[in-house]
């Protein structure tokens, strides 16, 4: 499965980046599917909701369906946070899938990097970092995009992943 990740600190420009590749690379053609770390907890369901209670009844897993579309809710419990690796298992093939967040994993990744956050850069000491998007000019040892520059990144990660 080939597999790229977009990393960096809150309000970096992670998300929007994520969501400018997937339209420029499914416009060229390619199948895209995304996986999104919260480090929170979130919900998708709402309470009164028929699959709301079948969890809170106790359900392990409640798949909710319609003609348009399908969500497989699984409560964790006591389990421990599923891998990256397990859940990219759980993927449908696609050309590529693109990875908001997972920092510390090891498939490689473009940081995105705001001046205005004050936060320092992760791809010094990160070699699975293999370009820096940011809305500032940096000199890195790796190739460095305007963050705005959706085409020129996507580019860049089509040729690292070979399509």
């Amino acid at each position: 499965m080939r597999l790229f990740g977009v990393v960096g600190w809150k309000n970096a420009g992670k998300t929007g980046l994520m969501e400018r590749l997937v339209t420029d690379i499914t416009g060229r053609g390619l199948t895209v599917s995304t996986v999104k770390h919260a480090h929170h907890s979130f919900d998708v369901d709402h309470p009164g909701k028929d699959s709301f209670r079948h969890r809170a009844a106790g359900a392990t897993e409640v798949l909710l369906a319609s003609r348009n579309r399908f969500a497989l809710m699984h409560e964790l419990r006591a389990e421990d946070e599923p891998t990256l690796d397990a859940l990219l298992a759980k993927l449908a093939p696609v050309d590529l899938v693109l990875v908001e967040g997972y920092k510390r994993d090891g498939h490689p990744k473009v940081e995105a990097h705001r001046a205005a956050t004050g936060n320092p850069l992760i791809a010094p000491d990160d070699p699975t970092i293999r370009a820096v998007a940011s809305d500032t000019a940096l000199r890195l040892d790796r190739p460095v995009f305007d963050l705005d520059d959706t085409s020129a990144i996507a580019d860049f990660i089509l040729g690292q992943v070979g399509l």
